[in-house]
C-alpha cells in the first residue's frame, strides 16, 4: 500500500545564528538569562560594605559552585541525547548553585532570586523542538479516517503529544529523528497534538496529566503495541524518560526496516 500523499510544506527560512535567535525571542531563555546574569551586579551591590576575608571566601565559594556546575554538566551532555532535556537540566542545576552561592551573601538575596524563579516558571515555558523530520501532523479526525480506509502503510506509528508535557518538551526532538531514520513505505510515522484536542485524549485512553506522551503503532488499522502502557501512572515529581534506544527496542523499529528493505 502506498502512503498517504501530504502537500509539502514550505520551508521556513532559519535564522543564521538559531540558538542565539531562540535566547533572544523566547521568554523562558530570556528570563533566565537575565536572572542569572543579573547575579553579577547583585554580588557588586551586596559586597560593598563586606570584608575583604568575606569576599574571598565567598570567591572560593563561587569557584566550587562554578567547578561542580561544569562537573555536572559535562556528565548530562554525555548522558543526554536530546538538547532540550540538557539545556532543561543545565538550567535546573544554575539555578540550584545560585541560590546556594547566595545564601552565602544574604538569605533575602536568595529568597529574591527563588522568587523570580517561581514567577519565570509560571510565565514561560521552555520552548519544544519544532521540527517534524518525516511525520505527518494529524488531527483526531484525520487518524480515524486512515484507520477507516486503510490507504495508509501496514505499520502506523503516532505520537500523541502536549506542550504542557513537560517530558516531552524534553524528548520532543527524539521522534522526529526517529522517523528520519525509519520512515518508508511499510511503516509511516505520525503526531497529534492533544493539547490542541484535549477532549480526544479519552478516545486514545491516555491522560494528559502523566500519559505524555504516549506511542501508538497501529498494524493494518488496529492498535498493537503502546508505550506507556495504558495503566501507566506517573509518580509525582517524575517524567518519562523517553529515548530512542527504548523506542525502537519497544517498537522493533530495526526489524521493520530490515523487512522493508529485503523486500
Amino acid at each position: 500500500m502506498e502512503a498517504p500523499s501530504q502537500a509539502t510544506p514550505t520551508p521556513r527560512k532559519q535564522p543564521p545564528i538559531p540558538w542565539l535567535n531562540s535566547m533572544a525571542t523566547e521568554p523562558f531563555y530570556l528570563l533566565h538569562l537575565l536572572a542569572l546574569f543579573s547575579y553579577f551586579a547583585a554580588r557588586t551591590a551586596a559586597c560593598q560594605d563586606l570584608s575583604a576575608d568575606f569576599s574571598h571566601h565567598l570567591l572560593r565559594r563561587e569557584i566550587q559552585a562554578v567547578l561542580a556546575l561544569s562537573v555536572l554538566l559535562a556528565m548530562k551532555f554525555v548522558k543526554e541525547e536530546n538538547w532540550e532535556g540538557f539545556i532543561a537540566d543545565g538550567i535546573f542545576y544554575a539555578k540550584g548553585f545560585l541560590l546556594a552561592v547566595c545564601l552565602v551573601i544574604d538569605y533575602r538575596l536568595s529568597l529574591c532570586y527563588l522568587f523570580a524563579f517561581v514567577v519565570i516558571f509560571v510565565v514561560s515555558q521552555q520552548p519544544p523542538y519544532d521540527g517534524l523530520g518525516s511525520c505527518t501532523e494529524l488531527t483526531p479526525f484525520q487518524l480515524e479516517s486512515i484507520l477507516a480506509e486503510g490507504n495508509t502503510s501496514r505499520y502506523l506509528l503516532i505520537e500523541l503529544r502536549a506542550s504542557t508535557s513537560l517530558s516531552w518538551v524534553r524528548s520532543s526532538r527524539t521522534f522526529a529523528e526517529l522517523s528520519n531514520v525509519y520512515s518508508n513505505n511499510n511503516l509511516s510515522f505520525g503526531v497529534i497534538d492533544l493539547g490542541r484536542y484535549p477532549n480526544a485524549a479519552s478516545l486514545f485512553g491516555v491522560s494528559l496529566w502523566g500519559q505524555i506522551p504516549t506511542y501508538i503503532l497501529f498494524d493494518k488499522s488496529v492498535e498493537a503495541v503502546r508505550f506507556p502502557d495504558i495503566t501507566f501512572e506517573a509518580k509525582p515529581f517524575s517524567s518519562l524518560n523517553i529515548s530512542k534506544r527504548l523506542l525502537c527496542e519497544h517498537f522493533e523499529l530495526d526489524r521493520h526496516l530490515v523487512e522493508y528493505l529485503s523486500k
